[in-house]
């Protein structure tokens, strides 16, 4: 959804729905954020300095896949299934469009432009493979892959709290996370980007990192308690040490996207009558005062894109708040239908776009005709990979995890659960 994916829903259930027309809503900002590069220009520069639309669709998705994400695996109790499961969620659809950006630019037709020159092509594939690419140092081969780097930190520290008992905290967590983020933004000293890249390089700290998510998948799922605890643990400090030391984004910022998925989960926990809405509504606030007094006292951001930021992040916390508001209402078919679709529109929209700023070029001057075109030709598309590659790989997932449960005798506990 990733943005990030987060679990398919279904139209028939009205939290479900409603979730689904949120992650439409989140594709389709992101979407027209990048579009108009290519065919609004003179509406993006008006319109940036006001609201960064790009930063708005993935503040939603990250709120979406926190109030999804930890339900999933606590409702399955196994974290081999949660694996298995988010396998199968994103790597598919990831391997058809990365793949298809790398023909596009050996044939000319699409340009990566220089951002691999003299990187070893190896280190650059093992990051992809790992999705933390955006944490270790490497440019996204799509650009919108950074979100799942972020995406995939979430679910190691979900993983890593629900093995040692500590994930109906999320309220706690979220808070402390926004008021570290806080600090962070005024301390005298943050860690530049790619810190730890710089230090011992890009090829040691992608394969030390690449291990530790290996030791952490492999044992945190394990069935043997003595694996499955120091696993999960490895896997979380992987998550805080990258998100801390090696973002390519502020330290302040990809703090606040972790305290804000967390938010969601703190969100969803309410409404499932695990927690209460006060203390729900309390964590609300404490993550937008943090995130906001963040964005704004961060010294090296323009006052502009500030502003932005700040614009965003407030319209995805009320367009979530009022998503929850209206949950009883009727959700429209072509919402629902967007966000069935939204993995598909988040990951293939880059590539379409690259390959008409190669073939036609970018338009100077604002082109709503050919904006409306290129939505013309994506939503069918995303509509196309969605049946074909997205479907084949979610059932695939579940056959696996049901065989999983056949083979615990239906005990899933068996498998890495508590």
């Amino acid at each position: 959804m990733s943005g990030p994916p987060a679990s398919g829903g279904s139209a028939g259930s009205p939290r479900l729905g409603r979730l689904d027309a949120l992650r439409g809503i989140a594709a389709l900002l992101v979407a027209v954020d990048h579009s108009s590069y290519s065919f609004l220009a003179e509406f993006r520069a008006q319109v940036m300095p006001q609201i960064d639309i790009g930063r708005y669709g993935v503040m939603l998705f990250f709120l979406v896949s926190g109030y999804l994400i930890p339900a999933s695996l606590e409702r399955r109790g196994c974290v081999r299934c949660f694996w298995i499961g988010r396998a199968h969620r994103i790597y598919p659809l990831w391997a058809v469009v990365v793949g298809s950006a790398l023909a596009l630019n050996l044939v000319g037709v699409a340009h990566l432009g220089t951002r691999f020159e003299g990187r070893n092509p190896l280190t650059v594939a093992v990051a992809h493979t790992t999705l933390l690419q955006e944490l270790l140092g490497t440019p996204s081969v799509v650009l919108v892959l950074w979100t799942l780097s972020y995406e995939l930190a979430f679910y190691l520290l979900v993983v890593a709290l629900f093995t040692v008992r500590l994930h109906r905290r999320s309220a706690t967590v979220s808070v402390a996370l926004g008021a570290l983020a806080a600090v962070s933004a005024t301390a005298a000293f943050v860690p530049p980007a790619s810190a730890l890249t710089s230090a011992v390089g890009a090829g040691p700290l992608v394969a030390l990192a690449s291990s530790a998510l290996v030791f952490a998948v492999l044992c945190g799922s394990s069935g043997r308690s003595g694996l499955r605890v120091p696993g999960a643990v490895a896997g979380g400090v992987l998550a805080l040490v990258l998100v801390s030391f090696n973002g390519t984004v502020p330290l302040w910022e990809g703090l606040v996207i972790l305290a804000v998925m967390f938010l969601g989960t703190a969100i969803h926990r309410a409404e499932s009558g695990e927690s209460t809405w006060p203390r729900a509504a309390r964590t609300a606030v404490a993550v937008v005062i943090c995130a906001v007094g963040s964005a704004y006292a961060y010294g090296d951001t323009a006052p502009f894109a500030r502003r932005g930021w700040i614009t965003a992040f407030l319209l995805a916390v009320l367009t979530f708040g009022a998503a929850l508001a209206l949950r009883r209402r009727r959700i429209p078919r072509a919402l629902t239908w967007l966000g069935t679709v939204s993995y598909s529109v988040y990951l293939v929209h880059p590539v379409l776009l690259a390959m008409s700023d190669g073939v036609i070029g970018r338009s100077r001057r604002d082109s709503p005709v050919l904006e409306a075109v290129f939505f013309a030709v994506l939503l069918p598309l995303c509509a196309l990979t969605h049946r074909f590659v997205e479907v084949p790989g979610l059932a695939r997932g579940r056959e696996r995890i049901r065989r999983i449960s056949r083979g615990s005798g239906g005990n899933l506990f068996a498998s890495g659960g508590h």
